[in-house]
């Protein structure tokens, strides 16, 4: 028989069995629900209506509460119920662990529905201008409860941090399908080269490989020189050319800056030639398109990142991109 203890056995109680977890741990949320009920209607009848169960469903999860806690919580009359001294003390804390699950339930649910939260995103492309550039102005705006954040890095390494879910999910270029990775392919870019203004290239609209016979080229150490590089090497030793490609140690906005001062040429994508570099001018490769894709992991569970994905399809969709 359960012997239940009143006045100033509560705060012991309190303070005794059900801090050490073995009483509280098995109180539920329901016995906090019920006994909260029926403090609130005055009854377990009243409670049991409100709440759409069997009156003796809230009577014997409350005797289940006072059991764990050891003492009597109400004092039951011909008319319903009353709090016992124990039961007043119980109440407010009652009621604040309910409260907290409540909003607790209500931040994952909104955090699950992909309204708030983080998006950790790799990018391999400038995003002065082009389709990166708005689907994430896009996505900022329809979700600004969700942070958006890029790291640059080149294709491997971002493929690295997909697969160690460091990354949510990377835009990169190239079709490529990677192991234990989703690769879909959203928009494509020109290729363009990028020369000092004054050179003799910029007189052409458009330019072939061959134009680019004999020229100096310099690249990033950083990404995406070694893409650059390869890239180079790959078209002009097609010609016959043996390239001279030297790398400089700055990022991508600096080495536009270099190749004013005529160090070499670069190429870059489309999306960069909204930057405005005096003493520059880019020329369009012919026929040169480099396809871009996402690529995350099958076992990625932001909700978030879903919807940057599926926002981006939308705006391919839309656009034809």
């Amino acid at each position: 028989m359960t012997t239940f203890r009143t006045g100033s056995a509560v705060a012991a109680s309190l303070r005794g069995d059900c801090a050490n977890g073995r009483q509280i741990s098995a109180i539920e949320l329901r016995h906090l629900r019920y006994f909260v009920a029926a403090v609130e209607h005055g009854s377990f009848r009243k409670a049991s209506v409100a709440l759409r169960v069997q009156e003796s469903a809230i009577s014997r999860r409350i005797r289940d509460l006072e059991g764990h806690l050891g003492v009597a919580v109400f004092q039951r009359c011909s008319w319903g119920v009353r709090l016992t001294s124990a039961g007043e003390r119980f109440l407010p804390r009652a009621k604040r662990a309910l409260r907290h699950v409540q909003e607790g339930v209500g931040d994952a649910a909104i955090v699950g529905r992909g309204r708030e939260g983080r998006i950790r995103t790799g990018i391999f492309s400038s995003i002065a201008s082009g389709f990166l550039r708005e689907l994430l102005h896009a996505f900022e705006k329809e979700h600004p409860g969700v942070h958006v954040e890029l790291i640059d890095g080149n294709p491997s390494e971002h493929i690295a941090s997909i697969r160690q879910h460091r990354l949510d999910v990377a835009f990169i270029t190239g079709t490529t399908h990677w192991p234990e990775c989703v690769t879909e392919q959203l928009w494509s870019e020109r290729v363009f080269l990028v020369l000092p203004n004054g050179h003799p290239l910029c007189k052409r609209n458009e330019l072939k490989w061959a134009d680019l016979t004999g020229e100096k080229f310099i690249v990033s150490d950083t990404a995406p020189g070694e893409e650059i590089r390869d890239y180079l090497v790959q078209h002009l030793a097609d010609l016959g050319q043996h390239p001279e490609i030297n790398a400089q140690f700055v990022g991508r906005d600096n080495l536009l800056a270099f190749v004013s001062s005529e160090r070499g040429l670069t190429l870059t994508s489309e999306a960069t030639t909204a930057m405005q570099i005096p003493g520059i001018s880019y020329r369009p490769m012919r026929n040169e398109i480099l396809p871009f894709s996402a690529v995350w992991s099958p076992k990625n569970n932001n909700p978030a990142a879903d919807r940057l994905l599926k926002l981006a399809r939308s705006m391919v969709s839309k656009t034809g991109t």
